[in-house]
């Protein structure tokens, strides 16, 4: 999956394609493995579909040499998002979508870019994501498709749909995760300035507005709670280590993060876990004991459900799928 093609349309909004490139076009040589081959692909400006100048919103322009072919052949095929919510793609994108996806590529689409994906067929019985302000529109326009208003993002394996704006970058710290491991995705978080990893069922936005003051900020608890997984954390130790109720801080944890300190922790364990299984060959007893999760038995069942498949098959798969590093000189 280290090529990556990305479908650049006249009229589309500029954020999420600048972010595509940022995060995957940019050398990244504190990372050990070799990195992406990013490539723009002009889609309906030149006859042939050879690649050519393309505007994009808001004063940019792409001048990129690519077009459908290399589109098509591309490991990943990247959809930033759409110029027009209303009306149709190109069909000469939803048609290389088609044959990408036959050829066995992984589609992803940012933000509105769902509503192309949605006209391949490609999501019809699926579940998928979009900007929550045009999650009905998507609904409406394409009734076979499983919109969820309210996640960052939905991946399919073969098809990845992500919401709007900033969950972009979640979506592009995702597949790095599912590529180049999780010490990638920390570093490329860590660069981005943004959250190692927030689940793609984490609501996209918090109904209640964050408080004014900061002074009660849970950053210091989270870090506490962060470097203590190994023990055996409880919503009573953290509401102690905050000097307030479990039911305040339960509160507060909604307000901040959109989730609840018991999910939170869950999360964190289950991230934790794939590190260990990702960086070693620790027993799998042994990974339970030191993400927190106590034994391997229970370790099976919370990873299971979260990941999708348990710990031994996951290492199993991520060392088999992990690029192989680049020669030393």
């Amino acid at each position: 999956m280290r090529s990556i093609a990305v479908a650049v349309t006249e009229g589309m909004p500029a954020f999420e394609l600048a972010l595509v490139c940022h995060v995957f076009g940019t050398d990244r040589t504190e990372i050990p493995d070799s990195w992406y081959e990013l490539k723009l692909c002009a889609i309906g400006p030149a006859e042939g579909g050879t690649g050519g100048l393309v505007a994009a919103r808001s004063w940019f322009a792409a001048q990129t040499p690519y077009g459908v072919e290399e589109l098509v052949n591309a490991d990943t095929v990247m959809v930033p998002a759409s110029a027009d919510v209303h009306g149709d793609p190109p069909g000469e994108l939803i048609d290389a979508l088609r044959e990408a996806h036959r050829r066995g590529a992984r589609l992803v689409s940012l933000c509105t870019g769902a509503f192309t994906l949605a006209a391949t067929g490609l999501l019809d019985g699926r579940t998928a994501a979009t900007h929550w302000m045009h999650a009905r529109l998507l609904a409406e326009r394409y009734p076979a498709v499983l919109v969820d208003p309210s996640v960052l993002y939905v991946d399919h394996g073969d098809v990845v749909t992500g919401a709007g704006s900033t969950a972009g970058i979640d979506v592009c710290l995702h597949l790095v995760r599912e590529d180049f491991g999780s010490e990638a995705a920390n570093t490329l978080a860590r660069q981005l300035v943004a959250p190692a990893h927030r689940p793609g069922g984490q609501a996209q936005y918090i109904e209640a507005p964050l408080p004014e003051r900061t002074d009660d900020s849970l950053a210091p608890l989270l870090h506490w709670a962060a470097e203590r997984l190994h023990t055996p954390l409880t919503v009573a130790d953290l509401a102690r280590r905050a000097h307030t109720s479990p039911r305040t801080l339960a509160r507060r944890f909604h307000a901040a993060t959109g989730t609840t300190p018991l999910r939170w922790l869950q999360a964190q364990r289950i991230a934790r876990a794939r590190e260990l299984l990702e960086g070693g060959d620790l027993p799998v007893d042994r990974v339970a004991e030191l993400c927190g999760l106590g034994t391997a038995a229970n370790l099976r069942r919370h990873f299971t459900r979260a990941v999708g498949v348990p710990p031994h098959d996951y290492r199993r798969a991520f060392h088999a799928r992990r690029p192989a590093a680049a020669p030393q000189t």
